[in-house]
């Protein structure tokens, strides 16, 4: 059955140059967790060599499947939760997908709220003379940061653009400061030319760690890249977008564990005396990564309750109230090893929507549907592929009792969510070429 849906398509005058788009990729990737990740990589004993190659094979993973589904979206004008309607069907789409995309950005966009209100909370108490923020204190600051980021996230791509556009420079002059000044004060330069780790844990571990911290951003490209005005423009913002600012972040935390024993760049800042400057920049990481969060949320939402777009707003801001509440309420720091798990069943879905739109629909848009119900060979597919994600990646490792009662939960091997796309992608082309009808 062909559905047409004329809630979520962008209209031509809606289309936005690939630099704007670009520059949301590089405000999501500037965050705090990619700075821990490039200083978990030097941890492991990767060379600064290793840490680059690491780095460029596993964004040049990501950027391949998100320009697939970047692609997609930029001829349908659709968001992934509605493309996925092509592979699994509306109802599929609609209670598997959207629901997973909806707990996994709920709580990831609290966890982020949660970190730049302590952080905010830690410096008034500093300000005010007090050893220690309350925990109303704490609670206050992650409602009121939670609440202006979902300001931002509600006023739709627009909003995020020119976030980015202040932000993003901003964020790299500060990153640089603290890498030169961090240098300097700890004699950086010595640390760095010593630095020659007997034992690496090896290229694999440096790219899954890469891969890790991206994957879910990669799926969720569509809801940002169907703003594109062609597929040219796809390829130019993720590419630009992602690999310089994720190369730079990654190293930044690498450099920085290397020289001064830690990744946090508003941590070292504040060691040096200017930690004003430091929870700025905390601020705006967060800031720029968390309204992705909320914006992916609400559009996925939207698809879960049956709405069009034109509810975006509603739904943006009930989802972003229900992660930045459990924030202030503390209730995610239980969620957390659930929402790992969320985001690990995720990047599957781009194997079944990159085989149904180009290998089924050949890339056209004109073959493309929306099929109503459960369409088996999808949600078969994407179940297979998630499990395999998470068997493969050590996803479910880290459930206490769980692998240990069951041995075979937990297989490494090579990069989990790529293995999960890859397999997902296979397993939906034979399903669908061994079901003509489906």
């Amino acid at each position: 059955m062909n559905e047409k849906n004329t809630g979520f398509e962008i209209k031509a005058e809606q289309r936005q140059s690939w630099i704007s788009i670009a520059m949301v990729w590089a405000g999501g990737m500037i965050c705090v967790p990619c700075l821990m990740v490039g200083g978990v990589l030097s941890g492991g004993g990767l060379s600064l060599p290793q840490i680059i190659i690491s780095i460029l094979i596993g964004y040049g993973m990501i950027c391949a499947y998100m320009i697939f589904i970047g692609m997609q979206a930029c001829d349908t004008g659709l968001p992934v939760a509605v493309m996925a309607e092509g592979a699994l069907g509306k109802q599929g789409a609609r209670y598997i997908i959207s629901l997973l995309l909806v707990i996994a950005c709920i709580g990831w966009f609290g966890i982020q709220s949660a970190t730049c209100g302590t952080a905010f909370a830690s410096m008034l108490a500093s300000i005010l003379g007090m050893s220690a923020p309350s925990g109303a204190m704490t609670a206050a600051c992650s409602i009121v940061w939670g609440a202006i980021m979902l300001i931002t996230a509600c006023a739709g791509f627009k909003g995020l653009k020119w976030l980015n556009y202040v932000a993003v420079p901003l964020l790299v002059i500060v990153c640089l400061y603290g890498i030169i000044a961090g240098i300097i004060s700890h004699n950086g330069g010595a640390a760095i030319a010593a630095y020659a780790p007997e034992q690496s844990a090896g290229l694999v571990f440096g790219i899954s760690m890469t891969v890790a911290s991206f994957a879910l951003g990669g799926v969720i490209s569509a809801d940002y890249c169907r703003f594109a005005k062609s597929r040219s423009d796809v390829v130019k913002s993720s590419i630009a977008g992602v690999i310089p600012a994720g190369l730079f972040m990654l190293l930044t935390g690498a450099v920085m564990s290397i020289v001064t024993g830690q990744y946090d760049i508003s941590a070292i800042l504040a060691s040096l005396g200017v930690p004003v400057i430091g929870l700025i920049a905390l601020v705006l990481a967060t800031w720029t990564t968390n309204v992705t969060n909320a914006y992916s949320g609400g559009l996925a939402l939207s698809n879960l309750l049956g709405f069009d777009e034109s509810k975006f707003t509603i739904t943006t801001g009930i989802a972003g109230a229900i992660g930045t509440l459990l924030a202030a309420f503390g209730l995610l720091n239980a969620f957390q090893g659930f929402l790992s798990l969320m985001s690990a069943l995720i990047p599957p879905l781009a194997g079944v929507v990159i085989a149904d739109y180009w290998v089924v629909c050949k890339g056209n848009k004109e073959n493309f549907k929306q099929n109503s119900g459960f369409s088996f060979p999808g949600v078969a597919a994407f179940t297979i592929g998630a499990l395999a994600a998470c068997i493969t990646g050590g996803t479910f490792a880290s459930f206490p009792g769980l692998v240990e009662t069951v041995p075979f939960l937990n297989l490494p091997f090579f990069v989990g969510p790529v293995n999960g796309i890859v397999l997902s992608l296979a397993v939906y082309i034979i399903l669908k070429k061994s079901n003509k009808n489906q």
